[in-house]
């Protein structure tokens, strides 16, 4: 008997992570969804058949957060490959990318200190642009020629969808 005897280590429930990189980024995506929830909880919602302003980002939040518990849920039950260390150069490229983009596209206005800080407004075609290739910067694969053909592409691109196609008044270029 005592060879093949069992003992118990005591009760509980222990989870293991099997997939670090799926159940982090599963509750990264819960997270975001979290904040964008509560981002539009003062919006009103639907009435009716009517869409209101928070309808739309609550269900996609709903949407996000629970492809971000199917994600989580698949980081404990499989198998993946381990988290690797974050580079943080990429992501601060494309935030002061989406800053530059914010403050170039219809300018600013602010005072510091009782010191004025004054940005011009470049327009949709600069800030577009501008903010595409700070962005770019960011990858250690950067190429002049490319990333200048992805900038006007990318350029023409938001022209074409957001001035025209949806025809949204945005100044394409600078009216100084």
């Amino acid at each position: 008997m005592a060879g093949g005897t069992k003992s118990s280590t005591g009760g509980g429930f222990l989870l293991k992570i099997r997939g670090p990189r799926d159940f982090f980024g599963g509750l990264a995506l819960i997270v975001v969804a979290a904040i964008a929830l509560w981002a539009s909880s003062s919006l009103p919602g639907q009435q009716g058949f009517a869409f209101g302003p928070g309808t739309a980002p609550r269900i996609f939040a709903g949407l996000l957060m629970a492809v971000g518990v199917v994600i989580t849920v698949m980081g404990l039950v499989v198998k993946g490959p381990p988290l690797e260390s974050f580079a943080l150069r990429g992501p601060a490229y494309v935030l002061v990318g989406i800053l530059v983009f914010a403050a170039t596209v219809r300018g600013i206005h602010v005072d510091v200190a009782s010191i004025p800080i004054v940005i011009p407004a470049f327009g949709m075609v600069p800030a577009t642009f501008l903010a595409f290739m700070i962005s770019i910067f960011g990858s250690t694969e950067f190429r002049w020629v490319e990333s200048l053909i992805a900038a006007v592409a990318m350029t023409a691109f938001c022209v074409g969808l957001f001035v025209y196609l949806l025809q949204l008044p945005f100044q394409l270029w600078p009216m100084f």
